[in-house]
């Protein structure tokens, strides 16, 4: 596995294309991912502005690291690229979903925009519950609460049109389709008197998730019932330090091996699914 350069804190980019590059690779091997192996390399981008089109650039620096060679890709014409179209620094779910929109506004084949859609009808999961006085959560616990309804009563009630005032009310998500690629992400963050500060209480992921397992009152009445509603993890992006700066690293499980592997901008080296779950919880995590 290539390693890419640390250009001026890139190690938030490094970390998602190392997520891409993996989810890539692993596209022979089931439906769903090869939809989106098929569909990165199928795309015909002649005639596009290469230097301000991020899926060209995307595209050119995935198939380069897939290349078996020792030295890091080259990806500085990406980030480039990527930083003409987001002019500020962004966090890492930000990049990612900035990344997702820039393939569907760039693309000129819309039959490809069209599956690009397909794959990434995405369920986020924004997480950021009472968890200061706990020291651990497990994820499913954290996204069950996250289904749950809540009361909005006080300041926080909603206008009514019809009764024509504020009035409580109830608010909740429900579940109506599974994403082929579900990707999650923990809000470890919170206001306080006005400072943004870093949540660094422990979070226990497994490295399969079973959906059937949650309860009914978590699907919609439209939810389309799937045969097969288990994942399995293949990557882990990991954030070092404060909620206002930091270092972003990777752990990705190679698709031949099984194998997982760390990602640390340039370097690359082999890992354990016990070094994974070492990233449950830190003070600078």
């Amino acid at each position: 596995m290539r390693g890419l350069f640390n250009y001026y804190l890139s190690c938030c980019a490094n970390t998602l294309l190392q997520t891409l590059n993996l989810m890539l690779a692993w596209g022979p091997k089931n439906g769903a991912q090869t939809c989106f192996y098929n569909f990165i390399l199928r795309w015909k981008s002649a005639g596009v502005r290469a230097e301000d089109n991020v899926p060209f650039q995307l595209k050119r620096i995935l198939k380069m690291m897939q290349e078996d060679l020792p030295h890091p890709a080259p990806h500085m014409d990406f980030l480039r690229c990527l930083d003409r179209n987001l002019s500020v620094q962004h966090d890492a779910d930000e990049v990612f979903l900035s990344i997702l929109d820039f393939i569907q506004r760039q693309m000129d084949d819309r039959t490809l925009v069209g599956i690009h859609s397909q794959i990434y009808h995405l369920i986020q999961k924004f997480i950021n519950q009472f968890i200061t006085q706990l020291t651990a959560y497990l994820l499913k616990d954290c996204m069950i609460s996250f289904f749950e309804q809540q009361e909005l009563r006080g300041i926080d009630c909603c206008f009514c049109a019809q009764c024509e005032a504020k009035t409580p009310t109830k608010q909740g998500v429900k579940l109506c389709s599974l994403p082929q690629i579900l990707c999650i992400q923990l809000k470890r963050f919170r206001n306080i008197r006005g400072f943004t500060r870093k949540l660094n209480c422990r979070v226990t992921f497994p490295e399969t998730f079973n959906f059937s397992e949650f309860q009914r009152e978590t699907f919609s009445s439209h939810f389309t019932q799937q045969n097969d509603c288990r994942y399995t993890l293949y990557a882990v992006v990991v954030h070092y330090g404060d909620a206002m700066w930091g270092h972003y690293t990777a752990y990705v499980r190679h698709r031949v091996s099984n194998r997982w592997y760390y990602a640390d901008d340039s370097h690359v080296s082999q890992s354990s699914w016990e070094d994974v779950q070492k990233t449950e919880g830190h003070h600078y995590r």
